[in-house]
């Protein structure tokens, strides 16, 4: 490569050599890059001054004392001037008689870089040309001569202003090029519009960002092209923009049912708005999360203020059951004891609801693995079918997906029985239907739809439905039920949609669509757990997987078995006994000593616990306890980007 490099440096030296002009280009820090031979020879300048490296300055003060530039009585005060020119260096032309006689013209322009070029050409013959036409010429006048050398000179001055024009030409086109293959490169739409609502600028990313647009919109109005759905949200921000408000807003954008943001910022020109930039992103999978980490805070404030009620209330209940029990065993007449037994059933009902608070308040969190769509509504059928009464039809459609799905299967089995059962009492006695339905949105979303040919939500229901407590089932009822598919959903990043139809009711499950990955290639993977009966079970899950495991139950032990040639991934306890270090500190110590293998963590520690957070914060993490097939799924999840087929 060396090579190729200076054999590229002669060719170019040579190429400079063949041009009749000199040619001198100095840096940002006044020392000589290049120069031509004839550079060396029309001011006979000795070698040092010719190399690579040699000083702006130094080459000056040399000509200023051999009287280049005339007679200078203060050598350092003409130097310091030419050089503080030279640091604040602007394109010019001019024609100066060098001490020899001859006349040269020098034209300078500054380069993109720092650092400037320097042509210079011996215009003598030309200029003797001129005084020999003024010398032997009877017939033109002075004024015409005149005229002639200056249109000459004029001439001369603006070629080079036509050479620099350009190079600023192609230096800009350079630039514009280099700003649209960054934009281009921003998952992001990037443009503006002028006043008249046209795309003066844009990059291609609409169509990515927005599903459904168009991505070559340059000319086009912005209305026309994000269309009225997206148009109702925009417009009104964008007015403001053209009244000089900067403005950054989130909106659900139907067509393609992503959620975007989009940032606008006034084209201010001294006062007068020219436009607005544009600036728009996808944010559907950081609302998701927004939306699951919200639900979470939720709960968990849920949690703190029903923790201590539910306690003092399963104690009253335990003290009535007891009392009820000591009032059953006395001699009462029959309706006394019928009173006891309601009290007690009411007693243990009140007990189920304490437990059903309890599953709603408590922590819980979603446990992604691949699931098969087709065969896990299978099971749904099979759970559901011997629940529903004879007279009531089951009919559940499955859409093509393309593949497993990473769902959190545990919860949406949960929440599509309870739906079922609502449907199923809501239809009644009477005969009729019960549809399940699968849709993808956008390869975004993915509705799972309950269906019922009941009698629908009344105004009330679809207004508090998703409340806890409220039921229409009268004194049958709970009211947590559906308030625990929210919460789910919610948790899940999805969403939940109530909605009578013309046969009944419709409720609808939108959760993120996440296909699952392949699985990963079998590898070695390192295990670092102190328990031996996990370390055990954790080992035959990953064997299960494919893998190859060594292990260790230290910290200590870890870091010496990671050295090993060829491990390709490390999942560890946060919390080693009788270890000097956390195994969080173990994987950064890993990491900081250049181990290239990823660190999984996993754990038994609560959400809240500040081990748990600040590891949780930097690799990914598996709660305690796990099965097999969840911990594919998280493997899936964080380690598809490298090892996922």
């Amino acid at each position: 490569m060396a090579g190729k490099v200076i054999k590229t440096a002669d060719l170019t030296q040579a190429g400079l050599n063949l041009i009749a002009q000199a040619i001198s280009i100095y840096d940002g820090d006044l020392r000589l890059a290049v120069s031509n031979r004839r550079f060396q020879e029309m001011f006979d300048l000795p070698e040092k001054y010719v190399t690579p490296g040699a000083t702006f300055e130094d080459t000056i003060r040399l000509l200023l004392e051999r009287g280049e530039y005339g007679e200078i009585d203060d050598i350092d005060s003409a130097l310091k001037i030419r050089v503080d020119q030279a640091r604040a260096f602007e394109a010019h032309y001019l024609e100066r008689t060098r001490p020899d006689g001859r006349t040269i013209a020098v034209e300078g322009n500054p380069l993109p870089q720092g650092g400037w070029v320097t042509v210079y050409t011996d215009i003598t013959s030309t200029r003797k040309q001129e005084e020999l036409l003024r010398a032997r010429s009877e017939v033109l006048s002075d004024q015409l001569l005149d005229h002639a050398e200056k249109l000459s000179k004029t001439n001369r001055e603006l070629e080079a202003t036509i050479t620099r024009l350009e190079e600023t030409k192609h230096q800009l086109t350079e630039m514009e090029a280099r700003t649209r293959t960054t934009t281009e490169m921003m998952p992001a739409h990037i443009a503006h519009v002028d006043t008249d609502y046209l795309y003066t600028f844009s990059n291609r990313q609409l169509g990515t960002v927005m599903p459904g647009r168009a991505s070559d919109i340059l000319g086009a109005r912005i209305d026309d092209t994000l269309g009225d759905s997206a148009w109702k949200h925009i417009g009104p921000q964008l007015e403001k923009a053209f009244r000089g408000k900067a403005s950054a807003f989130e909106f659900t954008d139907e067509d393609s049912s992503r959620r975007i943001r989009t940032a606008f910022t006034p084209d201010d020109r001294g006062g007068e708005i020219d436009g607005v930039y544009i600036l728009t992103t996808d944010v559907t999978e950081e609302s998701q999360a927004r939306a699951a980490l919200a639900q979470t805070h939720k709960r968990e404030l849920a949690a703190q203020l029903t923790s201590g009620l539910a306690h003092d209330f399963a104690n009253l209940l335990t003290i009535i059951l007891g009392l009820q029990s000591r009032l059953a065993r006395m001699e009462l007449r029959e309706d006394g004891q019928e009173l006891i037994a309601a009290t007690q059933a009411t007693v243990r009902r009140g007990g189920r609801i304490l437990d059903r608070i309890a599953q709603m308040s408590g922590h819980r969190e979603v446990k992604l693995v691949a699931t098969d769509l087709s065969a896990f509504l299978n099971d749904i059928r099979l759970l559901a079918r011997p629940t529903l009464p004879d007279h009531i039809k089951l009919e559940i459609y499955r859409c093509d997906v393309g593949g497993a799905l990473m769902l959190d299967a545990g919860f949406l089995q949960d929440s599509l029985l309870n739906l079922l059962l609502n449907a199923g009492h809501a239809i009644g006695d009477t005969p009729g239907k019960i549809t399940v339905t699968t849709a993808t949105v956008r390869d975004t979303w993915l509705d799972v739809s309950v269906e019922d040919t009941g009698p629908g939500f009344s105004d009330e229901a679809l207004e508090r439905a998703l409340d806890p407590f409220f039921t229409t089932k009268g004194e049958e009822g709970s009211g947590l039920g559906l308030s625990m598919v929210y919460d789910m959903t919610r948790s899940a990043g999805g969403q939940i949609y109530l909605k009578n139809t013309e046969n009944g009711a419709r409720i609808t499950l939108r959760l993120p669509l996440r296909p699952a990955a392949g699985d990963m290639k079998p590898g070695l993977v390192l295990l670092v757990e102190d328990s031996d009966d996990i370390r055990c079970s954790v080992r035959e899950m990953l064997m299960d997987l494919g893998h190859t495991v060594i292990e260790a139950s230290s910290a200590e032990e870890g870091e010496t078995l990671a050295q090993v040639s060829g491990v390709d991934l490390i999942l560890s306890d946060i919390s080693l006994a009788g270890s000097a270090r956390t195994g969080v500190e173990m994987l950064d110590h890993l990491a900081a000593s250049g181990v290239g293998a990823p660190g999984h963590l996993m754990t038994s520690l609560p959400a809240g616990d500040a081990t748990r957070q600040d590891g949780e914060s930097r690799y990914p993490l598996i709660r305690k306890p796990f099965n097999v097939q969840e911990l594919s799924g998280f493997l899936r999840m964080n380690h598809k980007g490298k090892d996922a087929t």
